[in-house]
């Protein structure tokens, strides 16, 4: 007998992207049952997203923010004020693809000691390529998006485990939100590895539904590598790192992790890319309230430290990470005409 689905409330955090929200709105909003709800959270975008949505989709719940709280802001505003037992999160430029609520419900359903599942995030000009299957985490304390720039074809037929889900699409129970809290406040990016890495030290599992898919706008708010990104990423990777990695992995970690923030800080310096020492001084200047974070993170973990080393991959290497920025860096240029 099929499980029968609880009330799922989707929460869409958008800033400046009206010109993606008819078609994100209408995908999602098709796939949808009478009982469920969205959740629109404007975080104070100039286009007036809100305004337009309140005008032409009544049936969406829109809440103002008085100002841009990020992605981490914007989502928790979201789930705050949501009623369903599941929440649904898929970013405002990307376009799910039929049948993608249904296979996130039907892979977490299928495994009940999973907190959420993650979806497949497609290139929006290249469906068949993925822009990301769910989280992976890597020894020098990478995380990054699995099985990028790979075919779609190479997904697996059926729901398998993985690390964690991308923010960008995913389903989760209140259950395990209620348990290990909400998206940490990074503003934007990483939030969703810190999620990731609290749920695993609780003994949350997550799995990757391979059908469901939405197309999506890489990078579309901030750009592929703005100094906005840089910036946060820098920063929140070492947040994530100091708050989330247990002593014994983050001591048998850390001198991959300290070879690949030596690389990053000798390109920047060569580059003149500021941004990315900047972050880092950023976390660094954070030490004190991370270290506090830690303690309380740290004192509520129930996995053991063997179950929560078979997800820290090895580094891909300079010359693999290199390759693959080249790819990703032609998968997103702007369309010709």
């Amino acid at each position: 007998m099929a499980t029968a689905r609880p009330p799922i409330s989707v929460v869409i955090p958008t800033y400046h992207a009206l010109r993606y929200l008819p078609a994100c709105l209408s995908a999602v909003q098709a796939q949808l049952r009478p009982y469920d709800e969205i959740v629109l959270v404007d975080n104070h975008s100039r286009d007036r997203a809100g305004a337009w949505v309140r005008a032409h989709l009544p049936a969406v719940r829109v809440l103002d923010r008085p100002y841009n709280a990020g992605f981490a802001g914007g989502v928790n505003a979201g789930i705050a004020v949501a009623r369903g037992d599941l929440i649904l999160l898929i970013n405002d430029d990307a376009l799910a693809e039929p049948g993608c609520v249904e296979a996130l419900w039907q892979a977490l359903a299928m495994s009940p000691a999973a907190g959420w599942a993650a979806g497949v995030l497609t290139f929006s000009r290249q469906p068949n390529i993925i822009a990301g299957a769910g989280i992976r985490f890597q020894a020098d304390g990478i995380a990054t998006d699995r099985d990028l720039g790979l075919p779609v074809s190479a997904l697996p037929s059926q729901p398998q485990p993985v690390f964690g889900a991308s923010g960008g699409l995913a389903l989760l129970r209140r259950s395990m939100l209620d348990d290990i809290g909400l998206f940490a406040d990074f503003f934007s990016y990483l939030e969703d590895a810190d999620l990731a890495w609290r749920a695993r030290l609780r003994g949350w599992e997550c799995v990757l539904a391979p059908h469901a898919r939405a197309r999506h706008v890489y990078s579309a708010t901030a750009g592929v590598a703005s100094p906005l990104k840089q910036r946060l990423l820098g920063r929140n990777r070492l947040r994530m790192i100091i708050r989330c990695l247990p002593t014994p992995l983050l001591v048998a970690c850390l001198p991959s992790i300290l070879a690949y923030d030596g690389m990053v800080l000798a390109y920047a310096a060569l580059r003149r890319q500021p941004a990315l020492i900047a972050g880092r001084l950023m976390a660094l200047a954070e030490v004190p309230t991370l270290l506090r974070q830690r303690r309380v993170i740290q004192d509520r973990r129930t996995a053991t430290i063997p179950a929560l080393a078979r997800w820290i991959e090895p580094p891909a290497g300079p010359l693999t990470t290199w390759r693959l920025q080249r790819r990703l860096a032609r998968l997103t240029q702007p369309a010709t005409t």
